[in-house]
Order: C-alpha cells, then sequence, then structure tokens
C-alpha cells in the first residue's frame, strides 16, 4: 500500500500531517508534482516525484502509477473519479472522502461550475485553508489509512 499526494496544490499543513502519518505508520509515501518538492530529510518514507510541466501531468502519473487497496489526496475531482475507479481510497485536503456514490455527483458540480465562469459568471473561491480544515483533514486520513491498512 501506498500514499500518494497531489502535491502541487496541496495545503503545507497536508503535507506536515502526511509526514507525520508516514512516519507513524512507516507507509511509503509519494508526492508528485510538477516542481523540485522538498522531502524532509529525516523521514525515508516520503519521497518525491517530480514530472514534467503540463496541465493534468502529475495528476496523470498518480493515475496510472496507484493500484487498488493504495491512498491518495487531491484536491482535483477529475483525478479522484479514475482514483475511485481503481479502488483507491481519495480524500481531498479538508478532509472529504470521495467515494463512488459521492465522486459522480461533485463532478457534475464541478462541471457546472466550470461552465459558469465559462460563461463569465462570478462564482467565488474557495474558502481559505484554516486549522478545522487542518484537523478534518487529519481525522479523516487517519480514519482511511486505518481501514486500507486493515484490508490488505
Amino acid at each position: 500500500m501506498k500514499l500518494w499526494i497531489d502535491a502541487d496544490a496541496a495545503p503545507r499543513d497536508v503535507k506536515e500531517v502526511v509526514f507525520r502519518a508516514a512516519q507513524r505508520l512507516k507507509l511509503d509515501t509519494v508526492m508528485v508534482a510538477n516542481q523540485r518538492l522538498p522531502v524532509p530529510l529525516d523521514n525515508p518514507y516520503v519521497t518525491a516525484v517530480r514530472v514534467e510541466g503540463g496541465p493534468d501531468v502529475a495528476d496523470q502519473h498518480i493515475a496510472d502509477s496507484a493500484a487498488p487497496g493504495d491512498v491518495a489526496v487531491t484536491a482535483d475531482i477529475p483525478l479522484a473519479a479514475a482514483l475511485v475507479a481503481k479502488r483507491v481510497a481519495v480524500v481531498d485536503p479538508r478532509g472529504e472522502e470521495y467515494t463512488e456514490d459521492s465522486v459522480g455527483e461533485r463532478l457534475a458540480v464541478r462541471d457546472f461550475m466550470d461552465g459558469l465562469r465559462g460563461a463569465g459568471v462570478e462564482t467565488g473561491g474557495a474558502r481559505p485553508y484554516g486549522p478545522r480544515d487542518k484537523q478534518a483533514f487529519a481525522a479523516a486520513l487517519d480514519r482511511i489509512l486505518t481501514r486500507a491498512m486493515r484490508a490488505r
């Protein structure tokens, strides 16, 4: 089992939670981004993969590399949909788990909002990432990793 992180847009707090979980559980963790990523020198379980720049290259790498039973962290809904279809457990940085039931709905809402923005409607952005988000993410990641490790 591996833990995959879509690291291009992951908040620093998310990475810190992931680093601690990787160390505590001795879990191979792969951060994927199209930029150079620092990894903690004292944590042999965390590695970084730098992919070529371009839209969705990091997402494609994760989608191609992740296997059933793995866990992934991403806010990218199309990537989450691809991973859920492969039986990869997926959680977003705010602690919401994507499931077969929820990912289709989230994808439809995303596409609808994208259409509104394309038509010139201002839809606002995501609220700032805060301590409650970090706490929700940490709890969700712990729950998902515990479930995934029991299933092995």
